[in-house]
């Protein structure tokens, strides 16, 4: 059998990529992902938020009425030591989840341990999953 490979004028695999989430209320995604979280946040256009995010493309950030959070991570950010982040982060009032799970039980510092990096996830204000990650 012949495959022929056909040349289509909009090929994906020479785009740059970006994500996007929502949130229900973008002033306090602002103030959690810039003044809590540490990243430059901009304005964008029709009130949509952009993270930028060191050697990546934007984040967007768009409001959203009938918003849900994800009940999965969204956004995970590698860090050199999970330790010091979960307490630093802890130290501005972030909650990080506990998870009883057999398969992902997180410690008495909200990290998980077992079977790969560690890992303490936490929720933004829309309830959004966040996770910070061993690099």
């Amino acid at each position: 059998m012949l495959f022929v490979k056909l040349k289509i004028k909009t090929m994906l695999n020479n785009s740059k990529a970006f994500s996007g989430f929502s949130v229900d209320d973008t002033e306090k995604a602002r103030e959690f992902y810039s003044n809590i979280l540490g990243l430059t946040v901009k304005e964008g256009n029709m009130g949509i938020l952009e993270l930028d995010i060191q050697g990546s493309n934007p984040i967007i950030i768009y409001p959203k009425a009938n918003h849900e959070p994800a009940t999965f991570t969204i956004l995970n950010f590698p860090v050199p030591d999970v330790e010091e982040t979960v307490a630093g982060l802890k130290d501005r009032g972030v909650v990080f989840e506990s998870y009883d799970y057999e398969e992902l039980k997180t410690d008495t510092d909200n990290i998980f341990r077992g079977g790969g990096p560690h890992i303490a996830w936490f929720k933004d204000p829309a309830g959004n999953i966040l996770s910070i990650i061993q690099e």
